[in-house]
C-alpha cells in the first residue's frame, strides 16, 4: 500500500513520501528489506549536487537532525520524525561552491570543511537547531578555523575531542591536528605528513586485540596506494606503526574497523573501473598492528563503485554510487567467504553502471535504527530496515494540547508533529496528520478541537482528538511623527494638544484591528516648556506597542520682530516692573498665574514703555502678554 502525506513550507512545497519495501521496489526505488520513509530533492535545498551527510542527536530533547553536505553549503534536517522531516535552513560554503563538503560532530557542534579554495574549518553550533521558527533559513557559522584553505575531509574523535583535517593543503595533505574541546576555540596542534596524502580515516582510542597499543589514540589512514596506521596519542609526535597493501591496488580511499576493532574495511575507489570486477571491499586483519595482513574480499552484486562505508555492529553499509546503499552482513567476517548482500536501498534506479552518480554517503549510526543517504543527483533520502512479515497492527495514536501562535501575516499552519504525544507503531515508524490545520485571526480565543491522525507505512490508522488554542503574540507596528513645536493661543498662555491620532501616527496589526491612546490626551493645556507625546497601539490580543515624539510650547512669538525688541525688568522682580518695546508700540498687556488665571493689575502704558507694579502679588511665576502676539515669563519674589 502506498501513503503520501504532504508538508508545507512557506515559499516551498515539500513532498515527503513514505514507501514500504515491496517486491522489490519502494516506489520507483528498488530495494531489498529497506522501506523509504522520506526524500528530499535537491531543489529544495537550492543546490546543484549532494555529496557527505552525517547526523547529530540532541541529548536534550532526543530529537535526531541530518546534515546534508552540498555544493554550496550544509543543510539542516529534522529528522526526528523521519517520514516528514523539516528542512531548517541551510549553512551557506565559506568561500565557494565545491564538489567536495565534508561534515562532523563534536560536542553538539558541526565542523564543516570543503575543497573550495580558502574554506577552512566551519563550526555551527547545532544547539541553535531547537528554536528555528520560520523554516527554512540561512545560518552563519559561529566560529571559523583559517589554519588551512581547502581540505577534502575531516575526521574527528570524540572521545579525545581532536579533529584532523585531511586532505588539506597543509602537512602534505596529511593530518592536520586541530584542538576542539572547546568548539567555538580551535586551536592548532601541529600535524603528520610522514606517509603523505590522507584521503579519509577513522580515529579511535584503540581497545583491539593488540595490548601493545591499549588506551592509545589511534589513526586508521586510506593514502591512495595503501592503508596507514600511525599513533597519534603524542600530538606533538605522532609515529607510524605499519602500512597495509594489498593487490590490485588503485586509489585507497575509505575505511572503518569493525567494532572489535580487529578488522578494517577497505574501499578502493577505481579499482572496479581498472580491473573490471564487481564492487570489491579488502577486508584487512588488524589483529597485530605492527604486522597488518589481507584476511579477505567481497564482491558485491553490481559493477558499481564503492565509496564511503560504516559499520554498526554486525552490519557494513556501504554507499555504492549507482547500486545506492548496500549493507553487508558481517557476522561471519572472521571465516573469509562468509559475508554477503543481506539488503539494499538504490536511491539512482537509472542504473548501476561503473561511474561516479548517486550514492555519495549513508550515515547509520541514529539511535532509531532510521538511516540517511545523500545522492549526489536525486538528493536526500531517509530509510530504515522493514518489518518482516505483514503488517496489520495499527499505530497507537496519543494526543497533546497544542498552542499555536499566528505569525506576522496572522496565520499559522500545524502539522501532525505538533499534537503528537507520544504515539507509537510496531514497525518504529510513522506518520501524522492533523485536521483542521490551518488557522487565523478569527480563530484566536476558544480553545478548538483537531483530530490527529497516525498512519503506518501498511496502511493501518488509528486517531485521537486535542484541543489547539490559537493565540497572537505579535505586537502592532506603530509609528510617530516628529519633534514638533507649538504656541500658546493668543492672548493666552495656554497651548491646547491637539488630536495628534488624526494628524500622522499610524498603527498596524497582523490582526487588522488596533486601538491607539495619546498622552497627554487631546485637549489638555499645557503652558512653555517640553512634553514628552507618548502613543500606546494595542492590538485585540492585548499586545502592546509604543512610539512617542517631544512637543515644546515655546513662547508666542518669540522669534518675530516685535518679540525681539522687548525687555522687561527686573526679572525677577519684587515691586515695580518695566517693559519696553524697540520694534513698537505696547498696546494691550494681560498678566496670567502660572495656572492660567488673569489677574487685573494696574499697568501704565507710555509712549517709552509701560510699568506695573507687582509688590502686592504673591511669590510665584507669572505670564505677561503683550499686544496678544507676545509673552514673556515673569517671576516674582
Amino acid at each position: 500500500m502506498r501513503f503520501y502525506t504532504t508538508l508545507t513550507f512557506i515559499l516551498m512545497s515539500l513532498v515527503v513520501i513514505a514507501q514500504p519495501c515491496s517486491s522489490g521496489m519502494a516506489g520507483n526505488y528498488p530495494c531489498d528489506g529497506y522501506d523509504l520513509l522520506s526524500h528530499i530533492p535537491l531543489s529544495t535545498f537550492g543546490a546543484g549536487s549532494a555529496n557527505d551527510s552525517w547526523g547529530w542527536t540532541d541529548p536534550q530533547t532526543g530529537k535526531e537532525y541530518s546534515l546534508v553536505g552540498l555544493n554550496n553549503g550544509t543543510a539542516f534536517v529534522d529528522t526526528s520524525d523521519p517520514v516528514n522531516p523539516v528542512y531548517l535552513g541551510k549553512l551557506p560554503t565559506h568561500t565557494q561552491s565545491s564538489t567536495w563538503r565534508d561534515i562532523k560532530v563534536y560536542n553538539n557542534h558541526a565542523f564543516v570543511v570543503s575543497e573550495a579554495n580558502g574554506h577552512g574549518m566551519q563550526v555551527f553550533d547545532l544547539t541553535r537547531l531547537r528554536s528555528v521558527s520560520n523554516p527554512p533559513q540561512t545560518f552563519t557559522e559561529d566560529a571559523h578555523f583559517a589554519n588551512f584553505g581547502s581540505a577534502h575531509n575531516i575526521v574527528i574523535n570524540e572521545a579525545t575531542g581532536y579533529a584532523y583535517a585531511v586532505g588539506a593543503n597543509t602537512y602534505s595533505g596529511g593530518a592536520h591536528f586541530i584542538n576542539i574541546q572547546d568548539p567555538l576555540n580551535p586551536v592548532d596542534e601541529g600535524g603528520y605528513s610522514g606517509s603523505g596524502y590522507t584521503h579519509d580515516a577513522q580515529v579511535v582510542i584503540y581497545n583491539g586485540p593488540d595490548s601493545d597499543y591499549q588506551g592509545q589514540e589511534l589513526y586508521f589512514g586510506n593514502n591512495e596506494d595503501r592503508a596507514v596506521i600511525v599513533n597519534v596519542t603524542d600530538k606533538a609526535n605522532p609515529q607510524l606503526i605499519a602500512d597495509f597493501n594489498y593487490s590490485n591496488v588503485n586509489y585507497t580511499h575509505q575505511g572503518w574497523l569493525t567494532e572489535d576493532q580487529r578488522y578494517f574495511i577497505i574501499g578502493d575507489e577505481l579499482d572496479e573501473s581498472s580491473f573490471g570486477f564487481n564492487t570489491r571491499s579488502i577486508i584487512a586483519d588488524y589483529s597485530d598492528l605492527d604486522n597488518p595482513v589481507f584476511h579477505d574480499e567481497y564482491f558485491g552484486t553490481t559493477a558499481a563503485i564503492d565509496h564511503n562505508g560504516y559499520v554498526r555492529g554486525n552490519k557494513y553499509y556501504l554507499s555504492s554510487y549507482t547500486a545506492g546503499m548496500r549493507v553487508i552482513d558481517i557476522s561471519g567476517i572472521a571465516t573469509p567467504g562468509s559475508l554477503y548482500e543481506s539488503g539494499y536501498f538504490d536511491s539512482f534506479p537509472s542504473n548501476n553502471n561503473t561511474s561516479f552518480s548517486g550514492v555519495w554517503n549513508v550515515y547509520p549510526f541514529f539511535g532509531s535504527g532510521n538511516i540517511n543517504i545523500n545522492d549526489i543527483d536525486n538528493g536526500f533520502f531517509m530509510v530504515r530496515a522493514s518489518v518482516s512479515g505483514t503488517d496489520t497492527t495499527p499505530p497507537i495514536a496519543v494526543c497533546a494540547p497544542y498552542t499555536a501562535v499566528l505569525d506576522t501575516a496572522g496565520n499559522v499552519t500545524i502539522t501532525g508533529s505538533n499534537v503528537d504525544g507520544g504515539s507509537s507503531d510496531n514497525s518504529g515508524f510513522y506518520s501524522t496528520t492533523v485536521s483542521p490545520n490551518i488557522f487565523s485571526c478569527a480563530d484566536v480565543g476558544a480553545p478548538i478541537t483537531v483530530t490527529l491522525t497516525v498512519s503506518d507505512v501498511a496502511g493501518n490508522t488509528a486517531t485521537c482528538t486535542t484541543e489547539v488554542t490559537v493565540v497572537d503574540n505579535t505586537m502592532p507596528s506603530i509609528q510617530c511623527p516628529g519633534d514638533m513645536t507649538g504656541n500658546p493661543e493668543p492672548g493666552t498662555v495656554f497651548f491646547t494638544i491637539p488630536n495628534y491620532l488624526a494628524m500622522g501616527v499610524t498603527a498596524a496589526d497582523n490582526c487588522d484591528v488596533v486601538s491607539l491612546t495619546q498622552s497627554p490626551p487631546a485637549g489638555s493645556q499645557v503652558t512653555f516648556g517640553t512634553y514628552n507625546m507618548v502613543f500606546v497601539a494595542t492590538d485585540p490580543s492585548g499586545n502592546t506597542n509604543s512610539c512617542s515624539f517631544t512637543l515644546t510650547v515655546e513662547e508666542l512669538g518669540l522669534n518675530d520682530y516685535f518679540a525681539q525688541g522687548l525687555s522687561m525688568s527686573p526679572n525677577p522682580a519684587r515691586d515695580l516692573v518695566h517693559l519696553n518695546s524697540s520694534n513698537g508700540t505696547i498696546d494691550q498687556i494681560q498678566l496670567y498665574s502660572i495656572s492660567g488665571k488673569q489677574i487685573d493689575l494696574g499697568f501704565s502704558i507710555t509712549e517709552e514703555g509701560a510699568n506695573f507694579d507687582v509688590s502686592g502679588l504673591p511669590t510665584g511665576i507669572y505670564f505677561v502678554t503683550i499686544n496678544e502676539i507676545a509673552s514673556k515669563k515673569l517671576i516674582v519674589r
